[in-house]
């Protein structure tokens, strides 16, 4: 479906390439101004000029920030404000939490947080928080990216910044979990947004090569040859985004642009409300 997103705002986190960079394509020829943003220089410049080369009369600017140190996360915010504030507008209409890592070794971010749930989780939880006042401002909407595999994993919330021992592939999987607690969340506390998880399907991407080698990079190479384009997913995305009236009875989980349940335990409100509060103090944030 086409939409109309003219006048409207959008941040995109991860939006150098993949679902991140086919997002902000599609916000960005639906009218949209969209803010997109990278760790790489290079890379933000490559996919800005993508899209001006699709789009040449397309709005888009793109950010740096390494969102695995919250110094950067509270930074970017800050920018995106000022940038929004340059291009005429005072409120943020969707935020798309999509950046994310699938680290095979276990690495520590600068916080002291095991970098896979810093990055999955914990920068969108931040961004957001930082955010939250100008999505208020035009009742916007929080898309964060998600996976099927979050229905596969247990979450223990005194292990999930620091597990030991250290699985890739576990560790991944509950930062997936992460992001629908956090979605489910959101809308309970009913703050001026609504809030979708968005489930893409197994897409062709590079994210599990990009945390280094071994057999799990092996194993995802091959797999990820029966995935889809990024462009797939990408219209649930444009859907959540500009589609006026969303049915929400069934959840706020989405695949394919249409509702689905989530995993029972990621509908637990006292696991969501743990989660909530520990993802409050690893960041340092009352919310």
């Amino acid at each position: 479906m086409d939409y109309d997103m003219q006048g409207k705002t959008v941040v995109v986190t991860g939006a150098t390439s993949g679902i991140g960079l086919a997002v902000a394509m599609k916000m960005v020829q639906a009218g949209a101004f969209v803010i997109g943003v990278g760790r790489s220089a290079v890379r933000n410049d490559r996919a800005k000029l993508a899209i001006h080369q699709a789009v040449p009369d397309g709005k888009v600017t793109y950010l740096l920030a390494d969102l695995s140190s919250q110094d950067q996360v509270r930074r970017l915010a800050v920018e995106i404000k000022d940038s929004l504030t340059k291009a005429g507008y005072q409120q943020l209409d969707v935020l798309v939490n999509n950046a994310g890592v699938y680290m095979i070794q276990k690495v520590k971010t600068e916080d002291g947080i095991e970098t896979t749930f810093a990055v999955n989780h914990l920068a969108g939880f931040l961004l957001t928080h930082e955010l939250i006042a100008w999505l208020a401002r035009a009742r916007g909407r929080v898309l964060t990216t998600s996976s099927y595999s979050h229905r596969t994993t247990p979450l223990c919330l005194g292990r999930v910044d620091n597990p030991w021992p250290h699985i890739g592939l576990m560790a991944y999987k509950r930062s997936k979990i992460s992001n629908v607690l956090f979605t489910n969340e959101l809308n309970r506390r009913d703050l001026g947004i609504t809030a979708f998880a968005v489930d893409p399907g197994l897409v062709n991407t590079e994210i599990a090569s990009k945390g280094g080698k071994g057999i799990e990079e092996l194993v995802w190479r091959r797999r990820r040859l029966q995935g889809t384009t990024a462009e797939v997913p990408a219209r649930t995305y444009l859907y959540l985004a500009g589609e006026p009236e969303i049915e929400t009875s069934r959840g706020y989980y989405f695949k394919d642009s249409a509702p689905l349940r989530p995993s029972r335990q990621s509908e637990n409100e006292r696991l969501a409300r743990g989660l909530w509060a520990l993802s409050c103090r690893l960041t340092g944030v009352e919310w």
